[in-house]
């Protein structure tokens, strides 16, 4: 007679001071999104884990420079993005795979659902990946995105940011986040980025590095992405993100 299964599955505590409130009233659609019954941890067995399998073989060589996808240019401020991953214990995190997508520099995303009066740039998808090194360390070449409307209350307006998207072996295993630039003056009336404690909201927001800019042709910002502890960055909820 087989003896029961006595699976133990890890119980992991929400960290309320860096992630925000799975229903942020500020944020409208929240009410509709966010989680009404206790979760339920799933274990992770050999199917999830093992495929589909991530790494550099899936990235292409351009998949990085959002810049050079196209046979023109895209318009905008070039920008390079680059930073680590880390662990709560400061430890780099390999292997990562790591996407982006954003707005255009005019604050359009090439979507069937955006269809506010922006400009579309032809040159520019707003879509990139890449694997970070043995260090932990990504790099994104890409132009700055624009402010785009969107609706959740009166003469609303998303800060200038770029999704993240973090997977770890499997797809079974992913965070997702925004990154904000500095001093932007819409974050006053961002519902998203104030849902977040006020001390972690700074863990959003890259920091410009002048060492890193490439003379006469891109700025550099940088963002450190923490997986957990008291420098953890603030993820959302795979459900929770914006219409985009």
């Amino acid at each position: 007679m087989t003896a029961p299964s006595r699976l133990v599955l890890p119980s992991y505590r929400r960290d309320h001071d860096s992630h925000p409130p799975l229903d942020s009233p500020g944020y409208r659609s929240t009410s509709l999104r966010h989680p009404r019954q206790p979760l339920v941890l799933l274990p992770h067995l050999l199917t999830e884990v093992t495929g589909p399998l991530l790494g550099p073989g899936r990235v292409g060589e351009l998949d990085h420079d959002l810049t050079r996808q196209h046979a023109g240019e895209p318009v905008g401020q070039r920008i390079v993005v680059f930073g680590r991953v880390l662990d709560g214990d400061g430890r780099p995190v390999p292997d990562s795979l790591v996407e982006i997508w954003q707005a255009n520099a005019s604050g359009r995303y090439r979507h069937t659902g955006d269809r506010w009066p922006a400009p579309l740039d032809p040159h520019f998808d707003g879509v990139g990946r890449t694997v970070t090194d043995a260090l932990g360390r990504y790099e994104f070449v890409t132009v700055k995105p624009g402010a785009y409307p969107w609706r959740n209350h009166d003469n609303a307006w998303r800060p200038a940011h770029i999704h993240f998207s973090l997977f770890g072996r499997s797809f079974t295993q992913r965070l997702v986040t925004q990154m904000y630039f500095p001093d932007d003056p819409l974050f006053g009336q961002d519902p998203i980025y104030n849902s977040a404690p006020e001390d972690a909201r700074r863990r959003m927001v890259s920091r410009f590095d002048l060492s890193r800019t490439r003379p006469e042709w891109a700025l550099a910002f940088e963002f450190d992405i923490v997986l957990r502890g008291s420098a953890a960055t603030p993820f959302e909820e795979e459900d929770e993100d914006d219409e985009h």
